[in-house]
């Protein structure tokens, strides 16, 4: 419990809005834990797995309607539309909580209202955050206990700060016509009503994480990005870190949890995974970017996860994970889902709960946006900074995206200025993960366009600012595409644990060790300094993957002006000056 009077006075106000029956504070300990779990086993919210095969693992289903983020439902109520910005839905604060709280009223009568403590990034360090979110779901408490930090500590770290991000979850009916996820950002606040999906109830997840952290980020002089960390360990036991945004099924979670290839690990190379998804950076003593991992677990995709495209990640469902949406395997009580092997169960229950034969069935038996949320600490290359209260020192930032003929393998922006050009430019496929069409080409910039909580041409701004900080400190910006399609549609570079040879080259730029060609759009490895040893993979394909097509590329520019024209006059003029730099190379 707190003595914390901003805390208890909110729970007051919440309570006598939705009148739950019980209110349990949850302190994060075994024994509470298991008896919500065997809660919500009793209650068919849950079904426990083989606890020989899956220890302490689960299974749950949602509804139908209520598979993924819904960016249409999801809005940032800033006082003033402006703040929203272009890219985000916007809805008056007075109106959405008068709207929010009509469809709240009561909506836990007859129900428990659990109070969960969590802090983003670890209990007391000077980069986290603390946040307290009520629901009436024991699957979003046992998901937020792993996702985040949950325990009677939390409270001690508060204190009597008002500092502190309030998440109200009301399941309701999980009627898609009443389902609203809304933040605001100058309250601190976060409301989620109707939904029982994790991407829009696990309130420290991208809601607080990203949309509220990127607004808090802005005005107190640190980023919330959405990145993975990854530490790069060479044969001399050296360790650099990188940050890499992608959207949504480029790879990103593969890249977090690599395994480099044979050759580099018999050489010593290693790979150590901070996070997978949410990067949290500030300005250290030393003048440098330093980064935590602000979530304590891994709320991944199932689909296409198997032993061959991550290992690491497979290992981190092994023990105390709960699983969403795939199918259930009734012949030994584990799950399956596409892509996890060639043996679909003949005997199994879909996702939505229907039997189902993956033998002769036309139908998925896991949804495309099924998940697993798995403890950070599975993970077999979980790094040995995942608990640093200082975080881990970033050396280079990766920008990345799904482009079948334009961008070349990797290149390296010219400054940190045009690195910011070439994070607002960055273009991808959509993906199941947001509900909506499939394999659109969609800008993305920085893969923040569902996640800035505020104006993106403030955002483009303050990264900006953030390099002028930094100075000559400012870690160093890349762009990589993995995915280079050649004209049967196949897939030029094998990736996974190879992409270790592209980041080991990216690490020697940042250390000044290779030299590279400088190209209208920032600097292309040559061709030998990317390491190809023990790989088929011959010097002139790899040559062919480096260019930079200049017709493509004036194409490519164009798009980027249409990109920009929504961000109207709050554009910054530097990325209006790198726009007319590039048009003028490429002539």
């Amino acid at each position: 419990m707190t003595t914390n009077k901003t805390v208890l006075a909110w729970i007051d106000e919440m309570k006598a809005l939705v009148n739950p029956d019980n209110v349990v504070f949850i302190d994060g300990s075994d024994e509470q834990i298991e008896q919500l779990r065997a809660e919500a086993v009793a209650s068919g919210e849950l079904e426990k797995l083989n606890e020989e095969l899956l220890p302490d693992c689960y299974l749950h289903r949602t509804k139908v309607n209520d598979v993924a983020r819904v960016e249409g439902r999801t809005f940032i109520c800033a006082r003033e539309k402006e703040n929203a910005g272009p890219t985000n839905n916007w809805m008056d604060p007075k109106e959405a909580y008068e709207m929010l709280y009509g469809i709240a009223k009561n909506s836990y009568k007859g129900r428990t209202m659990y109070v969960i403590p969590f802090s983003m990034g670890p209990i007391g360090s000077p980069l986290a955050k603390i946040g307290v979110e009520l629901t009436d779901s024991i699957y979003v408490v046992l998901n937020m206990v792993i996702m985040t930090r949950v325990s009677n500590e939390v409270w001690t770290a508060l204190g009597d700060s008002n500092d502190w991000v309030r998440g109200l979850h009301c399941r309701c009916d999980i009627d898609e016509e009443k389902r609203y996820i809304c933040q605001f950002p100058e309250d601190n606040t976060i409301i989620s009503v109707n939904s029982g999906y994790g991407g829009n109830v696990l309130l420290g997840k991208k809601c607080f994480a990203l949309r509220i952290a990127s607004y808090q980020g802005w005005k107190e002089g640190w980023m919330a990005e959405h990145m993975l960390i990854l530490g790069i360990e060479n044969p001399k036991g050296e360790v650099k870190y990188v940050a890499a945004a992608f959207p949504s099924a480029c790879g990103k979670t593969n890249l977090a949890m690599m395994i480099p290839p044979k050759y580099l690990r018999d050489k010593g190379y290693k790979v150590w995974t901070v996070g997978d998804d949410i990067a949290w950076m500030r300005i250290g003593e030393d003048g440098r970017l330093w980064a935590i991992n602000p979530e304590n677990g891994f709320f991944g995709v199932a689909p296409g996860t198997n032993e061959k495209s991550n290992y690491n990640a497979l290992a981190s469902t092994k023990k105390g994970t709960i699983f969403t949406n795939v199918a259930h395997n009734l012949d030994n009580n584990t799950v399956w889902w596409e892509g996890l092997d060639k043996n679909p169960p003949e005997n199994a229950i879909e996702w939505k709960g229907n039997p189902w034969n993956g033998k002769t069935s036309e139908e998925k038996g896991a949804h495309p946006n099924s998940r697993f949320t798995a403890p950070a600490v599975n993970c077999p290359c979980i790094s040995s900074e995942f608990e640093s209260q200082s975080g881990v020192p970033i050396s280079a930032i990766i920008f990345g995206g799904r482009r079948a003929k334009t961008a070349p393998l990797v290149y390296q922006s010219k400054n940190w200025e045009n690195g910011v050009f070439v994070g607002s430019a960055m273009a991808s496929e959509t993906t199941a993960a947001a509900s909506g069409a499939v394999g659109v080409v969609r800008r993305d910039p920085m893969a923040m366009l569902p996640f800035c909580g505020y104006h993106m041409g403030d955002y483009f701004r303050h990264w900006l600012e953030m390099g002028k900080k930094l100075g000559d400190k400012a870690p160093k910006i890349f762009n990589v595409n993995w995915f280079r399609l050649d004209d049967e549609g196949h897939f030029i570079w094998p990736g996974f644990g190879d992409n270790m040879r592209v980041l080991n080259w990216i690490i020697d730029r940042c250390e000044g060790k290779v030299d590279a060609v400088e190209t209208p759009i920032g600097f292309v490895p040559k061709a030998e300094d990317i390491d190809l040893t023990d790989l088929d993979f011959d010097i002139e394909t790899l040559k062919s993957i480096l260019e930079v097509d200049k017709d493509t590329w004036a194409k490519e520019a164009a798009e980027i002006e249409e990109h920009y024209k929504k961000f109207g006059d709050k554009l910054p003029e530097e990325l209006v000056n790198q726009l007319n730099t590039l048009k003028a190379n490429l002539k």
